[in-house]
């Protein structure tokens, strides 16, 4: 069998786990394979809902395997809180998930870190959502990282102390003021370990290819987007991990050659939360209107989204990095009653033509757009592709033709219904 990969194409945000729980249906496994607990994967079926921010988006299907992959990095404090609420639900977490021995822990000085590295870049700041998730993954290149399976071992508390002990003392360079109280926050994540370690600790690399070769197909989900990849994203206005099709591999320990379908999930328009570039952003009422029909603000953070019409060049790029072989297209209903809707073709950078997503972060980049004529009818209310409105039709056709892959899938609303599956 092979491993199935669904990417964010854009700047996160793009609705990853209401396609998750989705395609989970079809598959026995599902498995987080980066980023940690500043993913916000919303899901609603129904009248629930729920925001998971590392427990896998297939926990809520009965007979599925969750996995956190050695990719990931693990906040003790932050997965017991979500466990336990999942468990209020009714939903046996401890059954349905496996967590990776090589994941990485969040320590309560990775949040220190992540304050005061963010202050010290005063308007530069990156925009991060001060949860310990850079840190860590410093610590982790850095060869000073504790992991999941560091737990298991009797020289455990030595090696918290060691590491503790070094960020303490690169916390006394900053003229910094403790946001939370150490000791405080340390007794707890002391304790929520103990909880973690309930839990079955696994061998990733084994465990997923060992399912694999047992004919049980994986579903490999993505945090965060595409252009927030720390290698081909907006640097240094990026995540700390590899978002791109290739992370599902060194995050589960996984060969190339067993990746199959790449599900590539976009916004009929585009979102970002915090600094970087957005080329297509609307600092008017038309972005202000997307971003109250579409409730664009952050499932982590709260923070308003920005918001802007869609990027073809950005998505193209996306697209050839990771080798996507179907896209879905997210909140299109957003877009419903718009009198025209809008689509960057191209840019002019510098006031040159370019079709390519530029290097240089801080160039003058300029949109180029192509209009279309809105639609009026209501597409949460179409359930097969015949009830499309024309002029929707049209705008799809156009993405299909300029990406050159398929839409597969179209969001039409929320709810699991809301889903139209094209053949």
């Amino acid at each position: 069998m092979t491993l199935d990969v669904v990417l964010g194409l854009q700047w996160g945000d793009e609705g990853k786990g209401k396609i998750v729980d989705v395609l989970a249906a079809r598959y026995p496994v599902v498995a987080r394979f980066q980023g940690g607990p500043n993913a916000g994967h919303s899901i609603q079926f129904g009248s629930t809902s729920f925001v998971l921010h590392s427990v896998p988006s297939g926990v809520f299907r009965k007979d599925a395997i969750n996995i956190i992959g050695n990719g990931v990095v693990l906040d003790p404090t932050i997965f017991r809180e979500e466990c336990q609420a999942i468990e209020a639900l009714g939903v046996p977490v401890r059954e349905r998930v496996r967590i990776a021995k090589r994941a990485h822990l969040i320590l309560p000085t990775h949040k220190l870190l992540d304050a005061a590295d963010e202050a010290a870049l005063g308007k530069g700041k990156i925009g991060s959502t001060l949860k310990g998730i850079g840190p860590a993954y410093s610590d982790k290149t850095g060869r000073n990282g504790l992991r999941v399976g560091d737990l298991l071992d009797a020289g455990f508390r030595a090696k918290y102390d060691t590491l503790k002990q070094k960020h303490i003392a690169r916390l006394a360079q900053y003229k910094f003021e403790y946001p939370f109280d150490l000791a405080e926050a340390e007794a707890r994540w002391m304790q929520d370990i103990e909880y973690l370690k309930s839990f079955e600790i696994v061998d990733c690399e084994y465990e997923t290819n060992a399912l694999l070769d047992a004919g049980k197909a994986i579903l490999a989900e993505g945090a965060q987007g595409s252009m927030l990849d720390v290698d081909f994203g907006s640097y240094p206005f990026v995540t700390s991990s590899s978002t791109a099709c290739a992370g599902a591999c060194t995050g589960l320990g996984v060969a190339p050659r067993r990746i199959g379908k790449v599900y590539g999930v976009f916004k009929a328009y585009c979102t970002r939360v915090g600094s970087g570039p957005f080329p297509t952003e609307l600092n008017d009422a038309t972005g202000e209107e997307l971003r109250q029909r579409g409730h664009e603000f952050g499932a982590t953070t709260g923070r308003p989204r920005r918001t802007g019409w869609l990027d073809i060049p950005a998505l193209k790029f996306a697209v050839m990095i990771s080798g996507v072989t179907e896209l879905i297209m997210m909140k299109a209903d957003v877009l419903d009653g718009f009198d025209t809707v809008k689509v960057a073709c191209g840019y002019r950078v510098d006031g040159k033509r370019c079709d390519r997503v530029p290097y240089d972060v801080y160039a003058d980049i300029e949109p180029i757009y192509k209009e279309f004529k809105g639609w009026k009818g209501d597409l949460g209310q179409c359930r097969k592709e015949e009830d499309l409105p024309a002029e929707f039709k049209a705008y799809i056709a156009y993405i299909e033709q300029e990406v050159g892959v398929p839409i597969r899938i179209l969001s039409l609303g929320p709810d699991r219904a809301q889903t139209l599956i094209r053949e």
